[in-house]
């Protein structure tokens, strides 16, 4: 059997604790542990440090630098007012669906990810068990680095005060400047730790942002375990409703009071001869880049149905034999990628009018693609390429970025250019260019490429052919 391929965002280390999520003993408690890291956001964009001529990357800060941001104690399980402790037993059976378990309707959403606990042979696990049921007793018998994150948007501080804020944390002691960065440039300098770290925390804290407002009655929602669920301030008992109506959410369980990840097919098609792969050009992406295709998946489909009725929607291809590869969470803003690979006929046309989100698609050879891959500029963009893609996809214009301090990258370029000296070399080499692009490593489209290339996936000459209907 193949070992499991893990893809960058992929892989968390961390021990979720989610069993201890609705305790606000426990997370009040753990925020205070000395150990404890915090990664924050500004309208989703990570904070980040450099140095000298270094790039840009994330940083953890510590509970002391992020206190002033946090407002006052408790910070899970608050009362009515400022300061106060909800009057309800922790933990007890019967406040299991109470609207202050663990609530957080005042300051910021703050989401407790986990603990990366040491991997040793005699290391005490906070693995479910009896004893850390028991919130107190996982807190003493704790291990290893428990893990927050929060956006700080909300807060709208002034610039100078923020940047006052920020110039007193201990990173800044260090001699670091701080400052924030667009998320996807940053993919070349994570490694799989931070990367899997990274992903489960933009999603969540993107996942509170945009969740402002109850999806069953209109009014303001609030935080609850640690970030793992919003609820109605309706439901709260201070909160006067006057003659409103009920919320919907005072009854069963409710698929948009949870973190939701949408799923979303991406795929190659192989040809019978296994020498050939189709590609397509998007029309959001910058010229010559060509990727395998993708869809979400809608209601009423498997994942094999989806890859199907996207191949033939925006290419006009039929595929059979669809294989599974890997998957690869996509914190933009909580997306998870399933690749698959399949067979398809190079010797029937193409057409991608039918939904028309490809300029192009078409089949290469194994060695053009292989080219490609092993040109110094074929899986890269250029700075001009990049402030495109991110002002398209955004949704916004990308004049807030210090496009002359980021890194000229998206996250579908595996390395970056950041040095003057570099850019010019690229410049020179313009004639040389590749002639199209593809994408790197880093996305799960770059692994499914080169995975094919190198004979890693596909499909054996001697396997019948089972055609199926779409």
């Amino acid at each position: 059997m193949p070992e499991t391929h893990v893809n960058m965002y992929g892989g968390s280390p961390l021990n979720r604790l989610s069993w201890l999520r609705t305790s606000h003993s426990f997370l009040n408690a753990v925020i205070t542990v000395p150990s404890t890291k915090w990664l924050l956001f500004k309208a989703g964009e990570p904070l980040v440090a450099s140095s000298g001529s270094s790039k840009p990357y994330p940083i953890y800060l510590s509970t002391a630098d992020v206190k002033s941001f946090l407002g006052p104690e408790p910070y899970f399980g608050q009362a009515e007012k400022p300061g106060e402790l909800v009057i309800e037993k922790d933990g007890d059976e019967h406040s299991r669906h109470s609207p202050t378990e663990a609530a957080r309707h005042l300051g910021p959403p703050v989401v407790f990810l986990g603990v990366h606990e040491p991997q040793t042979e005699d290391s005490t696990s906070a693995l479910p068990s009896s004893e850390f049921k028991d919130p107190q007793e996982a807190i003493k018998r704790l291990e290893g680095t428990p893990y927050f994150a929060f956006d700080i948007a909300d807060l709208e501080y002034p610039p100078e005060n923020l940047q006052e804020i920020l110039d007193a944390t201990s990173i800044a002691a260090e001699g670091k400047s701080l400052s924030w960065s667009e998320p996807r440039a940053l993919m070349s300098v994570m490694d799989p730790i931070t990367a899997a770290i990274f992903a489960s925390a933009r999603s969540l804290v993107d996942w509170n942002q945009r969740n402002k407002f109850c999806a069953g009655c209109g009014s303001p929602t609030y935080s609850m375990w640690g970030g793992w669920k919003i609820s109605c301030t309706s439901l709260l008992p201070w909160t006067d409703n006057g003659n409103k109506k009920p919320c919907p959410t005072t009854k069963g369980l409710h698929n948009f009071t949870h973190p939701r990840t949408d799923a979303v097919v991406i795929m190659i098609a192989i040809d019978e001869t296994g020498e050939k792969v189709l590609l397509g050009r998007g029309r959001r992406f910058p010229g010559k880049f060509y990727s395998a295709l993708a869809g979400f998946i809608e209601p009423g489909e498997s994942f094999e149905d989806a890859v199907a009725r996207e191949m033939w929607e925006e290419a006009g291809v039929r595929v059979w034999n669809v294989k599974y590869h890997s998957g690869q969470p996509w914190p933009y803003p909580a997306n998870l990628m399933v690749g698959f690979y399949a067979r398809a006929d190079s010797t029937k046309p193409i057409r991608t009018d039918l939904d028309n989100e490809l300029v192009d698609a078409r089949w290469f050879s194994r060695e053009e693609v292989r080219a490609v891959l092993n040109h110094n500029t074929g899986t890269t963009f250029r700075k001009a390429d990049y402030k495109k893609m991110a002002e398209i996809v955004d949704g916004r214009p990308n004049t807030e970025q210090k496009l002359a301090a980021e890194p000229a990258a998206v996250a579908l370029t595996p390395s970056e250019v950041s040095t003057p000296a570099v850019e010019q070399t690229q410049e020179a080499i313009v004639t040389e260019e590749p002639p199209f692009r593809l994408p790197p490593l880093t996305a799960i489209a770059g692994v499914l490429i080169r995975d094919w290339v190198d004979g890693k996936i596909g499909f054996p000459p001697e396997a019948p052919i089972q055609r199926g209907n779409l």
